[in-house]
């Protein structure tokens, strides 16, 4: 079995030059960096074949992998991935399209779809309607994700965060739905925890549709920062001899991103 690879989301650096988070984040001990896009403009439209070049080569030149992209749709606003006007479906579409060909520039090979505000429930209309909205989206976004050899992942998400997906089981109805091999499910610790399940219980049931994991806390901070104890869960990970990477993304950037960085992996390193 391959080891399992360590990765951490950029945001936490923030206002650093994306090449210097690069060089820590090797020079800590990683394997990855995942991008939120949203710390690179407002939109990756803007960002040219060559700057993405430019990127791409920074971390190729490290040793680091760029191992794809999350946090999809915090811009540019008024993104919505099951909106009922289908003139705001088409345009997020069309952006999820602009965005799996970013991630394939930088060579990255997953997107997470998370982004809980722009994939809620709107008030006045079914959650049978919303997701047929959003199974016509993603399945429209297969075959370029297939070009490009890029995985869209989609995130359960706490009913604290969103009241679309919120479980395992719900992820998984749709990736069988959208029914392509480009479509998996990722599992949040954070998320998971929070609407009352057991994230070890759901990487082993869910194993044959897993393709991307988030470690963190309950507390919102990095793994190793609080109570939860990813022992059984490193256990779980090897026992379905899961090939992707751990990637660590936090929501409390204190006390500083290095600290953050070295301590979360110095943890994972230790309890995998």
């Amino acid at each position: 079995m391959e080891k399992i690879r360590f990765s951490i989301c950029n945001e936490v650096f923030e206002n650093w030059a994306i090449g210097d988070v690069f060089k820590f984040v090797k020079d800590t001990g990683y394997d990855g960096v995942e991008i939120a896009p949203f710390t690179l403009g407002e939109t990756v439209v803007k960002i040219s074949p060559e700057q993405r070049d430019t990127i791409r080569q920074q971390a190729e030149q490290l040793g680091l992998e760029i191992v794809g992209l999350h946090w999809l749709l915090v811009s540019p606003k008024g993104l919505y991935i099951n909106h009922p006007d289908e003139k705001i479906r088409k345009a997020t579409q069309d952006y999820l399209i602009e965005l799996i060909h970013f991630c394939g520039d930088l060579g990255g090979k997953r997107m997470v779809m998370g982004s809980p505000k722009q994939r809620n429930v709107i008030e006045g209309h079914t959650f049978e309607e919303t997701w047929k909205w959003t199974t016509e989206v993603f399945n429209a976004c297969m075959p370029t994700a297939e070009e490009r050899g890029v995985v869209l992942c989609i995130e359960p998400l706490d009913s604290g965060q969103t009241n679309f997906i919120n479980t395992a089981e719900e992820g998984v109805r749709l990736v069988e739905e959208v029914n392509h091999p480009n479509f998996r499910l990722m599992l949040d610790t954070k998320a998971t925890i929070a609407q009352g399940r057991v994230m070890e219980e759901d990487i082993r049931t869910y194993s044959r549709y897993l393709a991307h994991i988030h470690a963190n806390d309950a507390n919102g901070r990095g793994p190793g920062f609080g109570d939860v104890d990813f022992v059984p869960i490193a256990r779980a990970l090897k026992d379905i001899d899961y090939q992707g990477y751990v990637s660590v993304e936090v929501f409390d950037f204190k006390p500083d991103p290095e600290t953050i960085a070295r301590e979360s992996l110095r943890y994972l390193k230790e309890v995998f």
